[in-house]
């Protein structure tokens, strides 16, 4: 299970959406990646828990990541508690990432929110010696301590801390969202046309992903960017070698 970069999210496509394109610009650089779901999404208004799984597991494929977890924690009601702390730092000391990818720190969703906090908050405590966590086989697990959070952009566009060119990736985030058929722009006599509209299933959604990719770029001169805010200050080694 061991990765690279670790991408969490709160619901099943909020990975996707918010940092598919920088899961694989660094899938082509040789690096490893998996995935965790806090939820299964259960309280969405279209589809099941149990449609978006599949559609997860679908898109994980899409995304080339090692594996994909899901954390069983109660959509919409979740709560800071030691007990989903754990469950969080379980999957980060199993994992042994360099970087975590969270949800945005605030945002119109409350659990994105939410969510962005009890990560980070996980992500600090894995690496405290004296909290005890065990594996699958009942293992003591070891310490582990991220080096860094970057939480991706959801629905609010904050200004980025920084941003990751996805040019030559968008077209196959956009195929991993689609895996998602139950929740993203349902064909007309379709397996979900009969499903409630939301504000993220019809085609002018999908539309926006592109314009969201190309005003996250434009400042940098690039063309597609995702974006990322940190709590951190952000240190590099060359300043040239940035764009």
């Amino acid at each position: 299970m061991q990765v690279d970069i670790l991408a969490i999210g709160v619901h099943p496509d909020d990975i996707e959406l918010g940092c598919a394109g920088t899961l694989l610009a660094h899938r082509e650089k040789g690096y490893t990646i998996g995935l965790l779901d806090l939820t299964r999404g259960e309280l969405g208004s279209r589809g099941s828990a149990k449609i978006r799984t599949k559609e997860a597991h679908a898109a994980a494929q899409v995304l080339g990541a090692k594996f994909r977890a899901n954390a069983d924690m109660a959509d919409g009601f979740f709560q800071h508690s030691e007990e989903n702390l754990r469950k969080i730092i379980k999957v980060v000391r199993e994992a042994r990432p360099e970087i975590v990818l969270a949800n945005a720190i605030e945002d119109r969703h409350p659990d994105h929110g939410r969510a962005a906090r009890l990560i980070a908050d996980a992500c600090y405590l894995s690496g405290l010696m004296k909290i005890e966590t065990h594996d699958d086989q009942g293992k003591v697990q070891e310490k582990w301590r991220p080096r860094a959070v970057y939480h991706y952009s959801q629905d609010r566009s904050r200004k980025p801390d920084l941003i990751v060119d996805i040019k030559g990736h968008f077209d196959k985030k956009m195929k991993a969202i689609l895996c998602y058929e139950s929740q993203f722009h349902a064909t007309p006599g379709g397996q979900y046309a009969d499903e409630p509209k939301t504000p993220i299933s019809g085609e002018d959604f999908l539309n926006y992903q592109r314009y969201k990719a190309a005003v996250f770029a434009r400042e940098a001169g690039l063309e597609l960017a995702e974006a990322f805010n940190v709590e951190r200050v952000i240190a590099v080694n060359d300043l040239i070698l940035l764009k």
